[in-house]
């Protein structure tokens, strides 16, 4: 139980991380922030998988690599915005 708590609260963290970097801070709430950080750790995984700690611990080189999975997330949906749009 424990462990999905953490692991909702560091996917908020990461979710609110990226939505600073690329400014959409503003347009977001809590819950897409924790969704924007979760299902940035799952395209980290996805990507840089063979590069990610094994097993269940969590270290900062995954955080970090999870931060830039939910940057990557953020920046596709904005192309996706800014292109429907035109």
């Amino acid at each position: 139980m424990l462990s999905w708590i953490i692991f909702i609260v560091v996917g908020g963290i990461c979710g609110w991380l990226a939505s600073i970097i690329m400014r959409t801070n503003a347009q977001q709430g809590i819950i897409m922030n924790i969704v924007v950080g979760i299902v940035g750790a799952i395209i980290a995984g996805l990507v840089f998988g063979d590069r990610l700690s094994a097993g269940n611990s969590f270290d900062l080189s995954a955080f970090l690599y999870s931060l830039l999975g939910a940057v990557i997330l953020l920046a596709v949906v904005n192309l996706v915005r800014r292109g429907s749009i035109r």
